[in-house]
C-alpha cells in the first residue's frame, strides 16, 4: 500500500509509518490477523478534532456558546467527516479484513469517519497539536460552510430539552446483522419518558434519528 500519497494530499510525512498504518487499520483485519486496531487512535482523535473546531470557531465566529456548540457539532458528526475523508480519498487506504473487503466496507461511511479520527489521532502522537491543526486547516476547515448546512437532530433536541430543563439520555437497545453489516435501533429518552426511535447503519446514524423522530413528535404535540 502506497501510503505516501496519502501523507501527500494531507501534507503531513510520519516520522513513525506504522502510526499511519495503524490509524488506518480495521478491527476486522485486527481480529482476522490478532493485531492492535484503529479504535484507540480514534478515541484520541475525535478529541483533537473537537479541540481544532472549538479553536477554529472562537477566533472566527464571535457567537455565544450555545452557537458554537452547534456549529461544532455539525462540523464534526459522521456525515462530515465523511465529506472531508472523501476529499482525500481515505477510503482506498483502509486496511480492512476479507469478509468487511467483499461486503462494501470500504465505502461504509462509520468506518471512514472512524478511520478519519484516527489518523489525526495518529499525528497528534507521532508530532504535535500545531502539526494536526495545519492538517485540518488543509483539509477540513476550506468545507465548512458546506457541512454547517447538516442537519444535526441530536442538538436541535437537546436545545428543545435544557429550555424545558428536562435530561435526556440514548441507548443502543438492538444489533442485528453479521459483524461486517450491522444495523443499529437507538432509543432517546427525556427524562424517563421514550420521546423517539431511530435505525441506522452505524450507532451515530440511529441516535440521529431517533432524535429526529423526537423532534417530530413534539412538533405534533
Amino acid at each position: 500500500m502506497d501510503l505516501l500519497s496519502l501523507e501527500n494530499q494531507i501534507n503531513y510525512y510520519f516520522k513513525n509509518k506504522n502510526l499511519l498504518k495503524l490509524a488506518l487499520t480495521h478491527s476486522s483485519y485486527a481480529n482476522e490477523h490478532g493485531v492492535e486496531c484503529n479504535e484507540r487512535l480514534e478515541f484520541l482523535g475525535d478529541a483533537v478534532l473537537e479541540l481544532c473546531m472549538s479553536h477554529f470557531l472562537y477566533k472566527n465566529i464571535h457567537l455565544d456558546e450555545g452557537v458554537l456548540s452547534k456549529t461544532r457539532a455539525k462540523a464534526v458528526c459522521e456525515d462530515a467527516l465523511n465529506i472531508y475523508a472523501k476529499k482525500i480519498n481515505l477510503g482506498e487506504y483502509i486496511i480492512l479484513g476479507n469478509g468487511e473487503e467483499h461486503s462494501g466496507g470500504r465505502t461504509r461511511p462509520a468506518i471512514i469517519a472512524d478511520a478519519f479520527e484516527a489518523m489525526l489521532g495518529a499525528i497528534l502522537l507521532d508530532s504535535s497539536y500545531e502539526n494536526v491543526y495545519q492538517v485540518v486547516e488543509k483539509i477540513v476547515f476550506p468545507y465548512f460552510e458546506q457541512v454547517i448546512q447538516f442537519k444535526d437532530y441530536k442538538s436541535t433536541f437537546q436545545e428543545h430539552v435544557q429550555a424545558d430543563k428536562r435530561t435526556l439520555h440514548y441507548e443502543i437497545i438492538k444489533e442485528t446483522g453479521p459483524a461486517n453489516d450491522k444495523t443499529y435501533e437507538a432509543v432517546v429518552y427525556m427524562d424517563e419518558i421514550l420521546m423517539g426511535k431511530g435505525i441506522g447503519k452505524s450507532k451515530k446514524e440511529a441516535e440521529q434519528n431517533a432524535a429526529k423522530e423526537a423532534l417530530k413528535k413534539e412538533a405534533r404535540n
